[in-house]
Parts: C-alpha cells; structure tokens; sequence
C-alpha cells in the first residue's frame, strides 16, 4: 500500500509529507501479518476515510481506531438501513465489539432518512466530544460533512407524492423542464431522483435549489481540521474484489435477506437501492436464474464503483491518497 500525498502532487521541488500509512514486519508479528503503524496521523484529530465499494475502508476505519482510540462513524447511506446486514457490507458483530461502531443498521425500512439526518446525527457526535474516524463511500455524505449543507426545509409529503406520480407517469424531463433556470443548467439531466429533488425544493419553497446551495453553512469537518484520506485502487484489482466479495455475500446469507424483504420490496424507495437487491428480488420473483441475478449484480456494483470513483476525483483532489495494490 503506497501514499500519494496532495504535496506530492505539485511538481519538482516542493516538500513531500510523509505517509500516513505506514507497514513493518516486527520479529514477532504473529503468523507472519504486517502490522499496521499510523505515526503521522495526528491521534487527537477526527479521520474522514473515503474510497469505492470494496476498497477496504472498514478494515482501515477499524484498524485506526484499535491503534489510535476513536468511534467509527458510518459514512455509507445503504449501510444505515437494518436491513441489509450482508448485502451491504456492513461490519461484522465481531467488529462492531473490538470498537464501538455508531450510524450502522439504525433506520428501518419506509422510515425517512437523508444526508440532512445524517448530518445532524454526526453533529450530536461531534458535540459529544468523541473522536470520530468517518467512513464510507457516499460521496454526497463525504461532501456534505466536509463542505457544507444547504438547510433546505424539508419536502412536506404532498409535495413528495405529487412529484412520484408525475415522474412516473410524465417522466423526470416534465420535471426537469420547470425547474428554474439556474438550478436546470447545474443539475445532471441523467439522474432522475436528483431532478425531482430539485422539483420538489422549488415546488414546496418557491426558491430554486441552486438559491438554496449558494447559502450553504459552513462545513462540520473541513478537510483542513481534520485527517481527510482517500483509498484509490488499480480498477481491474477492484473489479475482482468486488466480484469475490458478492460472492462471499451469498454466501453468508444475503438472498435470505433480500427474501426477508419481499414482501415488503418498494423498487423506489431509499432503502431498496442496495447493490444487488434488485436483482436478488428479480430472482427470488422467478423472473431470472440466480445466475443471471450474480452477474448483474456484480456489473451493478462495478458501475457503482466507476461512480464513486468519478465522484472523488472531481470532490477530493486534495484529500491524502492512499493506493491499494
């Protein structure tokens, strides 16, 4: 594992910052494992740990707060639902027992839940004093803790239910058409859930979400007050761990969860949005072989990945980079 340091990112001659990670083989490392040191990571302050799916950011999460002391906070928005124990790769109990693990599996199924929620639950974290090593790959929680959050009140439930039906009977470009100028010209007009989003601000406060974002408060965690680290990782060594890991998910148990689920299975709701439960309800519906549902499942992964990777690219770049062979 090789650190890539923003200082090692400006040219010739400027002064590169030591790793944030490093390995030794001490005389008496038991059965032969590297154990893991993180001399240049400041112990008083929080960590912010981000990376794609697979990446290993939980073991690292975990590994910092054994070595250093903290709480590890969820930072992954599918990880936050009771449901979706395996199937969304949250920490095993055997983990969640060596530290204490906060944010994971704490919503259930149809309760609300957005980025807005989870912010305001890491700032009660934060006043309680504890030192917090965030971690996930949701980009707009990552971006949200570290730079800041529009308050926009929230969507009241008239509003909500009058932009499903229209987005599903007209179609998120009627949606997309009404939005105000400034607001249209920002937002990807190939994401339909962040279209309606912005529909339903302007609908329900008569303001545009790009008004409401340029008066974005300032950020709980700027990267500058605390340890801001970003796993990147050779995209076909990715490929194959997120291949292998679906599997092992099968394998531990996550079609019986996705069976648990059926009967209550809503395809638009934040909750179903698992990588993979779509496919594993598709199965268990009997409308394709499991086979069929393993490899879209692990294409649907792939793609989330090249998404998150996008994503911290373009949000990121100054952020400590820690690669992964």
């Amino acid at each position: 594992m090789t650190v890539v340091t923003p200082a090692q990112n400006v040219g010739k001659g400027a002064q590169v910052q030591p790793p944030l990670w490093r390995k030794f083989r001490p005389p008496s490392a038991q059965q032969g494992r590297p154990l893991e040191t993180f001399d240049n990571i400041d112990p008083a302050r929080h960590v912010v740990l981000a990376g794609p799916t697979a990446s290993g950011k939980s073991a690292l999460a975990l590994a910092i707060a054994r070595a250093q002391g903290g709480v590890v906070v969820n930072a992954d928005a599918l990880q936050v639902w009771s449901c979706w124990r395996v199937l969304s790769a949250r920490p095993s109990p055997e983990d969640e027992a060596t530290v204490p693990h906060l944010l994971y599996g704490h919503r259930a199924p149809g309760q609300d839940y957005s980025v807005g929620h989870w912010l305001r639950e890491v700032a009660g974290l934060l006043a309680s004093g504890q030192r917090l090593i965030v971690v996930g790959g949701t980009g707009l929680y990552l971006t949200a803790l570290t730079e800041g959050l529009a308050e926009i009140p929230a969507t009241p439930p008239a509003v909500r239910a009058l932009a499903d039906r229209r987005r599903a009977s007209e179609g998120a470009a009627a949606l997309l058409a009404e939005l105000d100028p400034e607001t249209a010209a920002r937002i990807d007009p190939l994401n339909p859930a962040r279209i309606q989003r912005a529909w339903e601000v302007l609908a329900a406060t008569g303001r545009g979400l790009a008004r409401w974002q340029a008066e974005t408060p300032p950020p709980l965690l700027p990267p500058a007050t605390c340890t801001a680290l970003l796993i990147e990782t050779d995209r076909d060594r990715l490929a194959a761990r997120i291949e292998a890991r679906f599997d092992a998910m099968l394998a531990a148990g996550a079609l019986e969860e996705a069976r648990a689920v059926l009967p209550i299975w809503a395809p638009a709701a934040l909750w179903s949005k698992a990588i993979g439960a779509p496919e594993l309800i598709a199965h268990l519906r009997g409308e394709i072989t499991l086979a069929a549902a393993t490899e879209a499942a692990k294409a649907a992964s792939r793609q989330y990945a090249k998404r998150q990777r996008t994503w911290f690219r373009a949000r990121m770049s100054g952020w400590h980079k820690i690669m992964r062979g």
